[in-house]
């Protein structure tokens, strides 16, 4: 009996310090994205944008004046093009700081990786993380909540 107590002692401690690791981790990576920015240039390097933490648009830049011999449309699209890669840029090095985190833990396999919410740790940019098998995001999980309760709701009708 008392080597189960030991046994399952020496556990707890295992998961507590296992979890601490986690947490201390997870609070690194924070501070790391609290600091983060990205800028990134339209590919036809008439704009410079650059997104803060959140894939806030933080800065915009027009490049050695090419703008002015830009029609408007053209300025808009080379608007969009630079903002919407400064995020996704934004969102890829958000998820490859944090992915780590969703994964098992390598000492303890009875410890299930972090579930994260893309939405609240990247804002809006969560939109422009690309689609790989384990990344959803909170959004993600509430449109198939949704979807799970209209199958049950359509089989509940058809079964009337």
């Amino acid at each position: 009996m008392s080597d189960h107590i030991e046994g399952l002692e020496k556990k707890l401690a295992q998961a507590t310090a296992g979890l601490e690791s986690v947490q201390a981790a997870v609070a690194a990576a924070e501070r790391q994205m609290s600091a983060f920015s990205s800028s990134v240039m339209s590919k036809d390097g008439s704009v410079e944008a650059t997104v803060g933490a959140q894939g806030e648009l933080a800065g915009l830049k027009f490049l050695d004046g090419k703008y002015r011999s830009m029609s408007a449309s053209q300025l808009a699209d080379a608007v969009l093009d630079a903002v919407q890669e400064a995020r996704s840029h934004h969102a890829r090095a958000v998820r490859d700081l944090f992915e780590p985190l969703t994964r098992p833990s390598a000492t303890m396999p009875e410890l299930p990786g972090m579930e994260i919410d893309w939405d609240r740790i990247v804002g809006p940019a969560a939109d422009a993380l690309p689609e790989e098998p384990g990344v959803r995001s909170a959004n993600d999980r509430l449109r198939d909540e949704i979807d799970e309760d209209d199958d049950t709701a359509g089989r509940a009708s058809r079964r009337r």
